[in-house]
Protein backbone atom coordinates (compact mmCIF):
# COMPACT_ATOMS: atom_id res chain seq x y z
CA UNK A 1 0.00 0.00 0.00
CA UNK A 2 2.69 2.54 0.99
CA UNK A 3 4.59 2.23 -2.31
CA UNK A 4 1.40 2.59 -4.37
CA UNK A 5 0.32 5.57 -2.25
CA UNK A 6 3.68 7.27 -2.77
CA UNK A 7 3.40 6.70 -6.53
CA UNK A 8 -0.11 8.19 -6.59
CA UNK A 9 1.02 11.19 -4.52
CA UNK A 10 3.87 11.85 -6.95
CA UNK A 11 1.54 11.48 -9.94
CA UNK A 12 -1.10 13.82 -8.47
CA UNK A 13 1.35 16.61 -7.64
CA UNK A 14 2.71 19.42 -9.79
CA UNK A 15 4.66 22.64 -9.43
CA UNK A 16 3.03 25.73 -10.96
CA UNK A 17 4.51 29.04 -11.99
CA UNK A 18 2.46 31.91 -10.50
CA UNK A 19 3.69 34.25 -13.22
CA UNK A 20 5.79 37.42 -13.42
CA UNK A 21 7.17 38.97 -10.28
CA UNK A 22 8.24 35.79 -8.52
CA UNK A 23 10.93 33.21 -9.02
CA UNK A 24 9.27 30.61 -6.77
CA UNK A 25 7.12 27.76 -7.94
CA UNK A 26 3.92 26.99 -6.03
CA UNK A 27 2.95 23.48 -5.02
CA UNK A 28 -0.32 22.23 -6.47
CA UNK A 29 -1.68 19.39 -4.35
CA UNK A 30 -5.20 19.47 -5.78
CA UNK A 31 -4.57 16.19 -7.62
CA UNK A 32 -4.21 14.46 -4.26
CA UNK A 33 -7.67 15.50 -3.12
CA UNK A 34 -9.23 14.56 -6.47
CA UNK A 35 -7.95 10.97 -6.30
CA UNK A 36 -10.30 8.77 -4.22
CA UNK A 37 -7.58 6.13 -3.74
CA UNK A 38 -5.26 8.74 -2.23
CA UNK A 39 -8.07 9.79 0.11
CA UNK A 40 -8.67 6.14 1.06
CA UNK A 41 -5.01 5.37 1.71
CA UNK A 42 -3.67 8.65 3.08
CA UNK A 43 -5.00 8.23 6.64
CA UNK A 44 -3.65 4.70 7.11
CA UNK A 45 -0.42 5.64 5.31
CA UNK A 46 0.32 8.59 7.60
CA UNK A 47 -0.80 6.66 10.70
CA UNK A 48 1.61 3.89 9.67
CA UNK A 49 4.57 6.26 10.00
CA UNK A 50 4.20 5.90 13.79
CA UNK A 51 3.15 2.25 14.26
CA UNK A 52 3.93 2.10 17.99
CA UNK A 53 2.81 5.59 19.03
CA UNK A 54 -0.71 4.69 20.25
CA UNK A 55 -2.07 8.26 20.09
CA UNK A 56 -5.38 9.14 21.69
CA UNK A 57 -5.96 12.20 19.50
CA UNK A 58 -4.71 13.82 16.29
CA UNK A 59 -4.03 17.58 16.21
CA UNK A 60 -3.60 19.39 12.90
CA UNK A 61 -3.09 23.03 11.92
CA UNK A 62 -5.36 24.78 9.50
CA UNK A 63 -5.85 24.81 6.57
CA UNK A 64 -4.79 21.57 4.89
CA UNK A 65 -4.37 19.85 8.25
CA UNK A 66 -8.14 20.10 8.66
CA UNK A 67 -8.46 17.74 5.68
CA UNK A 68 -5.56 15.39 6.38
CA UNK A 69 -5.88 15.16 10.17
CA UNK A 70 -9.37 13.63 10.24
CA UNK A 71 -8.28 10.98 7.71
CA UNK A 72 -5.50 9.90 10.07
CA UNK A 73 -7.71 10.11 13.16
CA UNK A 74 -10.27 7.89 11.45
CA UNK A 75 -7.58 5.36 10.49
CA UNK A 76 -6.37 5.28 14.11
CA UNK A 77 -9.85 5.18 15.63
CA UNK A 78 -9.20 8.32 17.68
CA UNK A 79 -10.55 11.88 17.78
CA UNK A 80 -9.38 15.00 15.97
CA UNK A 81 -8.69 18.51 17.30
CA UNK A 82 -8.20 21.58 15.11
CA UNK A 83 -5.26 23.92 15.72
CA UNK A 84 -6.38 27.38 14.60
CA UNK A 85 -4.20 30.26 13.37
CA UNK A 86 -4.61 33.41 15.44
CA UNK A 87 -6.36 36.16 13.53
CA UNK A 88 -7.57 33.91 10.71
CA UNK A 89 -11.22 34.19 11.77
CA UNK A 90 -13.45 35.58 14.45
CA UNK A 91 -12.32 34.57 17.94
CA UNK A 92 -13.58 31.22 19.22
CA UNK A 93 -15.93 31.78 22.15
CA UNK A 94 -14.34 29.38 24.60
CA UNK A 95 -10.97 29.05 26.33
CA UNK A 96 -8.07 28.44 23.97
CA UNK A 97 -4.46 27.51 24.62
CA UNK A 98 -2.02 29.24 22.26
CA UNK A 99 1.61 28.72 21.32
CA UNK A 100 3.93 30.89 19.30
CA UNK A 101 5.17 29.33 16.08
CA UNK A 102 8.69 30.32 15.01
CA UNK A 103 9.20 31.88 11.59
CA UNK A 104 8.25 29.48 8.81
CA UNK A 105 9.80 29.02 5.35
CA UNK A 106 8.29 32.37 4.30
CA UNK A 107 9.74 34.12 7.33
CA UNK A 108 6.36 34.63 8.98
CA UNK A 109 5.70 33.83 12.62
CA UNK A 110 2.25 33.01 13.90
CA UNK A 111 0.29 31.56 16.78
CA UNK A 112 -1.60 28.28 16.82
CA UNK A 113 -4.28 27.44 19.36
CA UNK A 114 -6.58 24.61 20.35
CA UNK A 115 -9.68 24.52 22.50
CA UNK A 116 -8.23 23.94 25.95
CA UNK A 117 -10.88 21.42 27.00
CA UNK A 118 -10.09 19.06 24.11
CA UNK A 119 -6.49 18.08 24.96
CA UNK A 120 -5.33 17.10 28.43
CA UNK A 121 -2.71 15.26 30.47
CA UNK A 122 -4.08 11.81 29.62
CA UNK A 123 -3.66 12.41 25.88
CA UNK A 124 -0.97 11.11 23.56
CA UNK A 125 -1.00 13.49 20.57
CA UNK A 126 0.02 12.80 16.99
CA UNK A 127 0.42 15.99 14.96
CA UNK A 128 -0.54 15.63 11.29
CA UNK A 129 0.02 18.08 8.43
CA UNK A 130 0.56 18.01 4.70
CA UNK A 131 4.07 19.50 4.48
CA UNK A 132 7.03 20.34 6.72
CA UNK A 133 9.84 22.60 5.50
CA UNK A 134 11.33 24.19 8.64
CA UNK A 135 9.43 22.30 11.35
CA UNK A 136 8.09 25.60 12.72
CA UNK A 137 4.48 24.44 13.05
CA UNK A 138 5.53 21.09 14.51
CA UNK A 139 7.69 22.92 17.07
CA UNK A 140 4.86 25.29 17.99
CA UNK A 141 2.37 22.46 18.35
CA UNK A 142 4.84 20.41 20.39
CA UNK A 143 5.11 23.38 22.80
CA UNK A 144 1.32 23.76 22.89
CA UNK A 145 0.84 20.05 23.64
CA UNK A 146 3.39 20.25 26.46
CA UNK A 147 1.63 23.33 27.89
CA UNK A 148 -1.56 21.27 28.08
CA UNK A 149 0.26 18.47 29.92
CA UNK A 150 -0.26 15.97 27.07
CA UNK A 151 2.38 13.74 25.48
CA UNK A 152 3.66 14.57 22.00
CA UNK A 153 4.20 11.35 20.00
CA UNK A 154 5.43 12.82 16.70
CA UNK A 155 4.47 14.61 13.49
CA UNK A 156 3.30 12.74 10.40
CA UNK A 157 3.38 14.69 7.12
CA UNK A 158 2.85 13.89 3.49
CA UNK A 159 6.05 15.72 2.45
CA UNK A 160 9.06 16.16 4.74
CA UNK A 161 11.56 18.74 3.51
CA UNK A 162 13.09 19.44 6.93
CA UNK A 163 16.76 19.32 7.68
CA UNK A 164 17.34 15.76 8.98
CA UNK A 165 18.50 17.04 12.39
CA UNK A 166 15.31 19.11 12.77
CA UNK A 167 13.15 16.20 11.60
CA UNK A 168 14.80 13.90 14.15
CA UNK A 169 14.47 16.45 16.97
CA UNK A 170 10.78 17.08 16.24
CA UNK A 171 9.97 13.45 15.35
CA UNK A 172 8.81 14.42 11.85
CA UNK A 173 8.24 11.54 9.45
CA UNK A 174 6.93 11.87 5.91
CA UNK A 175 5.60 9.68 3.15
CA UNK A 176 7.66 11.69 0.63
CA UNK A 177 10.65 14.01 0.65
CA UNK A 178 10.98 17.20 -1.34
CA UNK A 179 13.34 15.39 -3.70
CA UNK A 180 10.55 12.93 -4.52
CA UNK A 181 8.61 15.81 -6.09
CA UNK A 182 11.42 17.42 -8.08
Amino acid sequence: MASDLRDRLRAGFRWTDPGPGTDLLVSDRSGWWRDPLVLDELGPGLAGLFPDATPTVVVSPEVTGFLVGPLVARALGVGFVEAYRAGARLPIAEPMTWARVPADHRGAGQQLGVRTRLVGPADRVLVVDDWAVTGAQARGLQDLIAALGATFTGTAVIVDECDPAVAAELKIRGLLTGADLS
